[in-house]
This record gives C-alpha cells, sequence and structure tokens, in this order.
C-alpha cells in the first residue's frame, strides 16, 4: 500500500533531519510517495509568506504531513508557522511522547510519559493588540471601567480565551488515549487557583469528563507544582493534558528528562488530518548532535504510519534500530 505523505523540510538543519528520515522510512520497507513543499523563513524572503497557500493545499489533499522545524522571529515578524498549520487544519491535540532511551543522556532511566496539549486556544490563539493601538486602548478603557486601575494605560494585551468545547475535546482525546494504549492514570494541569475563570473552566470540565472513564485514574495539579514533581520523580505521572501554554513549556520540561527536544517527537492531530514534526528548533546549534538531530523528525514518521499493519511493522522494527544505534554511538 502507498503512503501519500506531505514532506516540509523547514528551515536550518530541517532539511538535513528530513533526509535522514526519508533514509529510515526506506529502509523500513513502507511505500511513501512524498508530496515536497516549501514553508519558512526562506520561502518568506522569496514568496513574501513563510506558508504558501501550496502547502494547505497538498496537506489538505494527503491528510498527512511531516515538518521539519521551521524559524520563527522572535518579537516581531511573521507568526509561528506551526501555529498557523494548526488552527488551518484545526489540530486541536499536540501529542507529546517521552520515552528514556539508552544513552541519552539525561538524569534518569524510566521516563514513560505523554503530553496531550490543547492545540487551539488560550494564550497561543493570536488575539493580542499592541501597546498604544486604538484596539488596545478600547479594551484597557472597558475593563478599566468595570474594575478601575485593573490595566495601565500602556499596556499591550493578549487575550486568553479557554471555551467548554475545545477543553472537553483535548480532556477526552488524552483519556480515549490513555485507554486505547493501556496507560493507568491522567493527570489535569492547570493555575485555577489564580486563573479561576479560564483554568477553572479547564479544570471543571476535565473533572467531569473523567466521570466517564472510571477505569482510567484522574488527578489534578496546578502546573507550578506539576513542575516540580515532574523533576523530583518523573515515574509518578502517565499521561497529562494541558491547555496550549502550559503545555508547550511543560512539554519541553519533559523533552529535558529524556536527553531533550532532538529525542522528543510531536504529533498534531484533528478530526481530518495530522501534522508531525521536529520539537527542536532550526538553528544547527538547537540540538547537542547530529545523532539527536534525526531522532524526532524519524520517529514521527514511525507514528504516522502506524495505523497500518505494514507501517506497524517496519516502525517497530525501526524503533529497536534506534535503540541499537544509540548504544552503539555510547
Amino acid at each position: 500500500m502507498t503512503h501519500d505523505v506531505t514532506l516540509i523540510p523547514g528551515d536550518g538543519i530541517g532539511p538535513e533531519i528530513a533526509a535522514a528520515m526519508e533514509e529510515v522510512v526506506a529502509a523500513t520497507g513502507v511505500d511513501v510517495r512524498w508530496r515536497r513543499e516549501r514553508a519558512g523563513a526562506q520561502v518568506y524572503e522569496e514568496c513574501g509568506t513563510p506558508l504558501p497557500d501550496s502547502v494547505l493545499e497538498a496537506v489538505a489533499e494527503t491528510k498527512v504531513a511531516i515538518k521539519g522545524p521551521t524559524t520563527t522571529p522572535v518579537g516581531s515578524g511573521f507568526r509561528s508557522i506551526n501555529v498557523a498549520l494548526r488552527r488551518a487544519f484545526d489540530l486541536y491535540a499536540c501529542v507529546r511522547p517521552c520515552l528514556s532511551m539508552p544513552g541519552d543522556g539525561s538524569r534518569y532511566r524510566d521516563v514513560d510519559l505523554v503530553v496531550v496539549r490543547e492545540n487551539t486556544e488560550d494564550l497561543y490563539a493570536g488575539v493580542e493588540f499592541e501597546a498604544g493601538t486604538p484596539e488596545a486602548g478600547h479594551i484597557i478603557a472597558s475593563v478599566n471601567e468595570r474594575m478601575p486601575g485593573a490595566i495601565r494605560p500602556s499596556s499591550a494585551i493578549s487575550v486568553k480565551p479557554i471555551s467548554p468545547e475545545g477543553s472537553e475535546r483535548i480532556v477526552r482525546y488524552a483519556f480515549e488515549y490513555a485507554r486505547s494504549r493501556g496507560r493507568r492514570r491522567v493527570c489535569c494541569v492547570h493555575k485555577a487557583n489564580i486563573m479561576k475563570a479560564t483554568d477553572g473552566l479547564f479544570m471543571h470540565v476535565a473533572e467531569r469528563v473523567a466521570e466517564d472513564y472510571p477505569d482510567i485514574a484522574f488527578e489534578c495539579r496546578i502546573v507550578d507544582a506539576c513542575c516540580m514533581g515532574l523533576v523530583c520523580d518523573p515515574a509518578d505521572f502517565d499521561v497529562l493534558v494541558l491547555p496550549n501554554l502550559y503545555g508547550d513549556i511543560v512539554s519541553d520540561l519533559c523533552a529535558g528528562l529524556i536527553g531533550g527536544l532532538g529525542l522528543a517527537p510531536g504529533a498534531n492531530i484533528g478530526s481530518e488530518c495530522a501534522i508531525f514534526e521536529a520539537t527542536h528548533g532550526s538553528v544547527r546549534d538547537a540540538v547537542r548532535e547530529v545523532l539527536a538531530e534525526g531522532t524526532s523528525v524519524t520517529a514521527d514518521i514511525r507514528r504516522a504510519l502506524t495505523g497500518s499493519a505494514e507501517g506497524a511493522a517496519g516502525c517497530a522494527a525501526y524503533g529497536h534500530a534506534v535503540a541499537e544505534a544509540v548504544r552503539a554511538r555510547v
């Protein structure tokens, strides 16, 4: 069976690790027909957009894409390509497995957890207003009218939308993921002690959904306490479900538990399609060594193809081969 997959090599080290991934896929014997599309900083310089329509059209047609790292300017410039793709295809679940591997260089040997991050809401929704703009001024005036002195007039504004629908969708995904993979616990991570309206809503929805899964243990943890717990004893966690911003931060923390971002694959899952990506940055010094650079993106394609028996068999062999290769290097 031939699998049609959109390949977006990305920027910086992206093409290099994408090439390594292609070699691994070829070695599994899985028949993949790549549809190559360009996105990122170089495309922005050439075309005036980092994400041409041709990329969106390709992903819409193939339903599966794998993406190397792309550059996102800090503090200015175009918005994240990753965020744009997630919004375009409603890829509401970002799934980041973190599994210890031999010789990964970490302080831990028994990490086996999964971060499930809501991908479309929260502060990453992109609803922002620069300081000094009429839009920011209008929002500040409206808030200060109801809560005098709550916001300084010189402030920039970001909006944090959290909906019951979005929260239930991601929490239910986390429980279904846990059940289908034989995992025992789901932990809802929040900051509802401070953000009672938004994070409180997320927590209460999680508590209600948990009642539908009596076979899965459930708990809630405040995000800062959760971070401390992960560092103290990562074996105390199984599946974590979080709003967007906390999920981004905590998933990188968890990657650090297994040796770094170069060893952490990422999947962005929607109802109609999925995009798999390396989780580290595009610059050459974003990962420690070439050995790590190819691992996250090749792990992604393994996960992309496990929907078929052919893919599962080839990718299981890949997992063993990576472990053996790592042992040989360390």
